[in-house]
């Protein structure tokens, strides 16, 4: 039974993690996170990391490898927003799409 569960858990953290990927494939191409809430991936990311300290203290690899995922990917949306906000050596924004 124990497998089986664990099992469900992997597929819709899968399908909840493999979300982010968008979102970070596009910030990367547009180099553009104008439209994405920082506040919100900062708040999301503090969340993960207490999910992912609960699964470690649970021991559910499902939540722990998940987790895991969904921060690095939360935190390379912060990253990607962060490098493609600043202005450029010139003084402009970058506007590249």
């Amino acid at each position: 039974m124990n497998a089986m569960i664990d099992s469900i858990g992997l597929v819709a953290g899968a399908l909840t993690t493999g979300a982010f990927v968008p979102q970070v494939w596009k910030i990367y191409r547009s180099k553009s996170g104008k439209d994405v809430s920082a506040r919100m991936f900062w708040m999301l990311s503090a969340g993960v990391v207490l999910w992912l300290f609960y699964g470690i203290q649970l021991q559910s690899l499902p939540l722990i490898l998940t987790n895991g995922v969904t921060l690095v990917l939360s935190l390379a949306i912060i990253a990607l927003k962060i490098r493609y906000s600043r202005p450029r050596a010139d003084g402009e924004r970058d506007r590249r799409r």
